[in-house]
């Protein structure tokens, strides 16, 4: 029987699965009040005002670290998917990664990503020997995941420990590496395509009851809002009373249930590609005689999403793409 798993199993085992953590940082979106009561549409509107990137040696991040490069780096070694998203909005292409996010058709393409070598050691152990070999100028990883390469790469490198929680976040993540890099008019861009999509968005929210699930054939998890930089988008086009309960965003069937969900979102976390039928999170819930009496799920509004986009992206081409899916399903 499948077991719901807090956002700590998320970030270890299920990291372990399919090389994803969530964030712990203590920024709150703005939505989180309007997300808590299960309002669609709430929250401030978004602001598509785009203010001008200048570009810099040294900027410091939303969590307050500092990242400064003597020259504008361009051999940048991705650990973390986001750092790929942000690279594909700047027009430029990792020198290694160890994300499959590449490969999707939004960003280089299965053949394009190919070309793109690979960090030995996945996820949760890249091997340093291997980073340095590629003689990167920036390294760019996930704090909670990766901080403790910190001091083998010091020196050496710069290291970037990245932890996005919200949207806002993920536009400020691109913000600091666009002037670090002085892709400054096109990371402008990006994020003007971003806040336009999310207002667009936001502009007609649905009445819906919408949820984001994640897990594999041993766990299942609900993405909540205010920890979750996938679910933070959905209070302001959906109903989605999902938030983080001290216990990382646990929710049981049960709940679930109780909650008359009109579309489910679920995220397949597993081994070597895409899940096949019979081996993806929802056919493994549907063994549990709640799963049927889902109103989503009694009425084919079960959709099964691209993993590398819905959980691990989390910038602002992956949200864009979110967003698209997200409000199709919605209407």
């Amino acid at each position: 029987m499948l077991r719901r798993t807090s956002l700590t199993v998320r970030r270890i085992a299920l990291a372990a699965v399919a090389a994803i953590a969530l964030a712990g940082c203590t920024t709150t979106d703005s939505t989180t009040d309007s997300a808590a009561e299960g309002k669609a549409g709430g929250g401030p509107t978004t602001d598509v005002t785009v203010q001008p990137i200048e570009a810099a040696r040294s900027v410091t991040d939303a969590r307050g670290v500092t990242v400064a490069t003597p020259e504008p780096p361009r051999r940048i070694v991705c650990l973390v998917a986001l750092c790929d998203d942000m690279l594909t909005e700047l027009g430029m292409t990792p020198t290694a990664t160890n994300s499959q996010l590449l490969a999707h058709d939004a960003f280089l393409g299965p053949a394009e990503a190919a070309r793109v070598p690979v960090v030995p050691g996945g996820f949760l152990s890249p091997e340093v020997e291997a980073i340095l070999s590629f003689k990167p100028d920036l390294v760019i990883g996930l704090k909670d995941t990766h901080g403790k390469l910190a001091p083998a790469l010091k020196g050496a490198t710069v290291f970037w420990p990245v932890q996005p929680e919200t949207w806002q976040h993920s536009v400020g993540y691109l913000r600091d590496l666009a002037a670090l890099t002085g892709r400054t008019a096109q990371g402008e861009k990006a994020e003007g395509i971003f806040r336009q999509r999310l207002a667009t968005a936001e502009a007609e929210p649905s009445e819906k009851t919408a949820l984001v699930m994640y897990g594999n054939d041993e766990n299942f998890g609900v993405a909540t809002a205010g920890t979750d930089v996938t679910a933070g988008l959905f209070p302001k086009i959906a109903r989605y009373p999902w938030q983080s309960r001290g216990v990382e965003g646990t929710y049981s069937l049960e709940e679930i249930l109780a909650k008359d969900v009109d579309v489910l979102f679920v995220e397949t976390l597993s081994f070597g590609g895409p899940a096949k039928a019979g081996e993806r999170l929802s056919d493994k819930l549907a063994q549990n005689p709640l799963w049927s009496r889902i109103p989503a799920v009694k009425n084919g509004k079960v959709i099964e999403v691209d993993p590398e986009v819905w959980a691990k992206g989390r910038g602002t081409r992956s949200l864009g793409i979110v967003l698209d899916e997200a409000t199709a399903a919605l209407r």
